[in-house]
């Protein structure tokens, strides 16, 4: 995070709210290395932060007003917005105000009394490519206000309240991953993450010094959460759990896999669930095993194994998403999958560091013979958590 990025949002707030800003603030997007909807079935889940932040300039009000400016929304030529903080209700807004003004409202709801709020936002987390920029948005307002109005609430903690925001107030059946990424990932690392109780753990991840990288490969294909795809799939883990009569499918053991999917009879979808999420929880196990055994390259066919999950047992791949991955392995990648929610986004690639330049020039030219629109490719690298930078 550079010290003219952080210069340049306390700058924008002078120019739109006429005082300095009590502070500066920064949360970051995340990659998901593996464990994908497994967060609501109250399994494992093993994200990292990235560089890309959400920052946040920020000063107190003590007349319930709201008042919020993105500089990405309508570019820097978006108005404020005005709200008032009594005012504020679930799935009343569907603008990108929802987002923070939600984290606002969760606070009010956990009996935090926050009274107002001058609040300039501006992201480099791309919106719609599964690399979470809602959380990024959410976590961000959540620490400044934390530590504006001296709330004491943990990172995990926060992870809360912002997704019972985006539950509540947006209307995205989110799980727990992307705030508790955003807020408690540590630079160099990826976060083992327990999500029935927030346990952490946090392994080192660092591919450069292994001669490897990690490619995100983004297919700028946008998807929504709060639309019903989201929605069905853990519904329908839901129903499977009831079935099996457990609290929920991180319940079900991955050996009494086979027993648990004859109990559920005909129904194929809910077995399709049912299964992604037991092996994926399993395949988060084994990826923490390779990483502490110093066998990184060996994860490669695990997260290989997660996306035909995602794709044929889940169903929320899409054709970039499956070209990507395709293309990477038969450029010769250590392993690819599609990462996020789905139905869009992004795809990350491990690969050798002397391939990356090969990889990615294959994967351009399969989406250009495709037709589809060109891909972003960056690498990922393990970056801190949010902070306060000013």
């Amino acid at each position: 995070m550079s010290v003219e990025r952080a210069a340049a949002v306390a700058e924008r707030f002078r120019e739109l709210y006429g005082a300095e800003p009590e502070g500066v603030w920064a949360a970051p997007g995340r990659v998901n290395l593996i464990g994908e909807h497994t967060d609501y079935n109250d399994g494992f889940v093993m994200p990292f932060a990235l560089p890309h932040t959400a920052v946040a300039a920020v000063s107190r009000r003590d007349d319930g007003v709201l008042r919020l400016h993105s500089a990405d929304i309508d570019g820097e030529a978006g108005g404020v917005v005005e709200l008032r903080v009594d005012d504020l209700a679930p799935e009343t807004d569907r603008n990108w105000t929802a987002y923070p003004s939600g984290v606002v409202w969760a606070l009010r709801q956990a009996g935090h009394q926050v009274t107002g709020a001058d609040i300039h936002l501006a992201s480099t987390v791309p919106a719609g490519a599964g690399l979470s920029s809602s959380a990024a948005l959410e976590v961000v307002v959540a620490l400044a206000l934390n530590d504006l109005y001296e709330l004491g609430q943990k990172g995990w903690q926060l992870a809360r309240l912002c997704q019972r925001a985006e539950n509540v107030y947006v209307g995205a059946p989110v799980g727990i991953m992307d705030q508790t990424a955003s807020a408690c990932c540590e630079a160099g690392h990826a976060l083992f993450l327990d999500t029935r109780d927030l346990s952490q753990q946090q392994i080192p991840f660092d591919l450069a010094a292994e001669g490897m990288r990690l490619l995100v490969v983004d297919t700028q294909v946008k998807h929504s959460h709060s639309e019903g795809e989201y929605g069905k799939r853990r519904a329908g883990c839901e129903k499977g759990a009831a079935l099996l009569g457990v609290d929920a499918l991180r319940d079900v053991a991955y050996d009494e896999l086979d027993a648990a999917l004859e109990r559920l009879g005909d129904d194929e979808e809910v077995r399709r669930l049912v299964r992604h999420v037991v092996t994926e929880d399993q395949r988060v196990e084994r990826v923490v095993a390779l990483l502490e055994a110093g066998e990184t390259r060996a994860i490669g066919p695990v997260l290989t194994q997660g996306h035909a999950s995602l794709r044929d047992d889940f169903r929320i791949s899409c054709p970039e998403l499956d070209l990507v991955v395709d293309t990477a392995l038969a450029g010769g990648a250590l392993g690819a999958r599609m990462t996020g929610g789905g139905f869009g986004g992004s795809a990350i690639v491990l690969a050798e560091a002397a391939d990356v330049e090969t990889i990615t020039k294959a994967v351009e030219e399969a989406f250009g013979a495709a037709g589809f629109i060109a891909p972003r490719v960056f690498e990922a690298v393990p970056a801190a958590g949010a902070r306060r930078l000013s």
